[in-house]
């Protein structure tokens, strides 16, 4: 290739570090259009959401103790916070609550950290496989009409499955039953928020 068919390209490369913000602003952009336009919370509720679950992250990630030497996962739905994993001792259980508290849009926190060890590696692994199976199984459930599987976020910590979203009765009890039957769930911790 002649040096002067190489200018072009070379100019493409550099400036590919500088139009990564813009990729990702314009993609990030069509993913929370997508993901809100199936979701039953609404745009504004969908970024609150992000926006709280961002800054509870940020601040527990200040505390080196809780962020390092525990397992704390923080999951947010329509403006419930769930605080799910281990920590050692009941002071950080506390401790874990104190900081995600008070966020604006917040409107309750269920704090299920146990006391132990902070789960390993395969644990840890496990519990995604079960999420993952948990989300497959719920693209078979055909029977109610107009349901969509991404408006149940499923999240799984020590075997148990928490079930966040705003469903209808006849959803939760299939949902339910569904996630109750995969491989290696031994508890389901409904989290829902009911519509009509």
């Amino acid at each position: 290739m002649h040096v002067r068919h190489l200018a072009p390209v070379l100019a493409l490369v550099l400036l590919l570090p500088l139009l990564g913000g813009c990729i990702a602003a314009v993609v990030g952009g069509a993913a929370v259009g997508g993901s809100a336009m199936h979701d039953r919370r609404g745009v504004g509720t969908w970024t609150d959401d992000k926006r709280i679950y961002l800054a509870a992250y940020n601040d527990l990630n200040k505390d080196k103790e809780l962020a390092l030497r525990n397992d704390v996962v923080i999951t947010v739905y329509d403006g419930v916070i769930l605080l799910a994993g281990s920590v050692r001792t009941q002071e950080l259980r506390e401790r874990a609550q104190r900081i995600v508290s008070g966020f604006e849009g917040t409107r309750r926190i269920v704090n299920e950290l146990a006391i132990g060890e902070p789960a390993g590696f395969w644990s840890r692994r496990r519990d995604n496989t079960i999420t993952a199976h948990a989300k497959t199984a719920l693209l078979d459930l055909t029977s109610l009409p107009g349901f969509d599987p991404t408006r149940v976020n499923v999240t799984t910590i020590n075997r148990i499955v928490y079930l966040m979203g705003r469903v209808t009765a006849e959803e939760d009890e299939a949902v339910t039953a569904i996630v109750r039957e995969v491989n290696g769930v031994a508890k389901v911790v409904k989290l829902f928020e009911p519509v009509p």
